[in-house]
């Protein structure tokens, strides 16, 4: 029982802490000329806190669970964050079709390397390099296209001018054609924005100040990444479930909630670029620059039959439906019942047929 209260206060701590330091990042990274969707593929796409619990597991010779926790989560992506986004708020996307190219592409290549049945040190430097050079092609890819910071940043700049929107509690306030009262300040607000009052407060802070504040938060992320990483051996023990199912299953449910949270409230504050940004990059981040990673600080892991006969299969299938989905220009409500179905029936699948339900020997 002490195991699986360290476990989840650990993945509590590792959910609040990579909340915070996307924020205060963003808030700072907001005043450069770098586009939404670029910012939201490095700040969100890069999910730390999977990073951490996975490099721990790796760590502490659980690398069966380190990779199931890399496929589960990205299975997730599209099964759970994506689903329940698209069913709580439908909304129209426009995503270049070269990402999303790149988007099926990258779990093709995870199983190409899955097959040789190991991930080496080899393996893992191919895969952070392969993140690497999809980083700097959606870079340069935004910067031919002189997509805008925030799509909005000049506009909270003049909202900061004028004292606009600043204050007041947290979350987003929407505001229609209405320039602010103030006197000798007129300008047009677009009538779909939505300002964040966190990322306008984050925005007030000086470089060093905001990066202080994120290295407090990413503190806190390897603090929890720790606690949730040494519990894991003891919850299996205790709820009986082989390794890779747990990863795959109950943790990647407990890493996901900041996911979706990331995903659908931006779709319903009229931001889609960050949720479509945070899906694509953390699927890709997922299978090439966390997975190298943990193959670069924990060493190589062993690949069972299952996860090529079964985990990646589905995967790949997942993302290739996702892709299709985007692809049509707008997520509808039963683009996400469609995911979100599958994703039910893979859960069920893996755990009653792969051994992840306990039972009497």
């Amino acid at each position: 029982m002490e195991s699986i209260l360290l476990f989840v206060i650990g993945i509590a701590v590792l959910v609040f802490s990579a909340e915070k330091l996307i924020g205060y990042l963003v808030g700072v990274a907001s005043r450069w000329t770098i586009s939404l969707f670029l910012i939201a593929v490095i700040f969100t796409g890069i999910e730390f806190d999977d990073l951490a619990f996975g490099i721990v597991l790796n760590l502490e010779d659980l690398s069966n669970v380190a990779l199931g926790t890399v496929i589960g989560t990205t299975v997730a992506m599209t099964g759970i964050v994506l689903a329940i986004s698209a069913i709580v708020a439908p909304c129209e996307v426009e995503v270049p079709r070269s990402y999303l190219v790149l988007f099926v592409l990258a779990p093709i290549v995870m199983l190409a390397f899955a097959l040789t049945g190991f991930f080496t040190l080899a393996s893992g430097i191919v895969l952070l390099a392969a993140f690497v050079a999809f980083v700097g092609f959606v870079a340069w890819r935004e910067y031919a296209a002189r997509k805008p910071v925030f799509r909005n940043a000049e506009v909270y700049e003049q909202l900061e001018k004028v004292g606009a929107g600043v204050g007041g509690g947290g979350g987003s306030t929407a505001l229609r054609d209405e320039p602010p009262a103030t006197p000798g300040h007129h300008f047009t607000l677009p009538a779909d924005l939505r300002v964040d009052q966190g990322f306008l407060k984050a925005r007030a802070h000086s470089p060093a100040v905001g990066l202080g504040l994120a290295v407090l938060a990413l503190v806190g992320l390897v603090i929890g990444a720790v606690a949730a990483g040494q519990a894991t051996e003891g919850v299996i023990e205790t709820l009986g479930i082989e390794g890779t199912v747990f990863g795959v299953t109950i943790a990647t449910l407990a890493l996901s909630l900041e996911d979706i949270f990331l995903t659908a409230e931006p779709q319903r504050r009229g931001a889609p670029e960050i949720a479509v940004a945070n899906v694509i990059g953390s699927v890709v981040f997922s299978v090439t620059g966390k997975l190298g990673i943990i193959l670069l600080t924990g060493g190589a892991i062993a690949v069972d039959e299952d996860v090529v006969a079964w985990h990646l299969p589905v995967l790949i299938v997942m993302t290739a439906i996702a892709a299709g989905f985007l692809a049509t220009g707008r997520l509808r409500r039963w683009h996400g019942i469609v995911l979100l179905a599958l994703y039910v029936a893979y859960f069920v699948v893996s755990l009653v047929a792969f051994g992840g339900v306990p039972m009497d020997d």
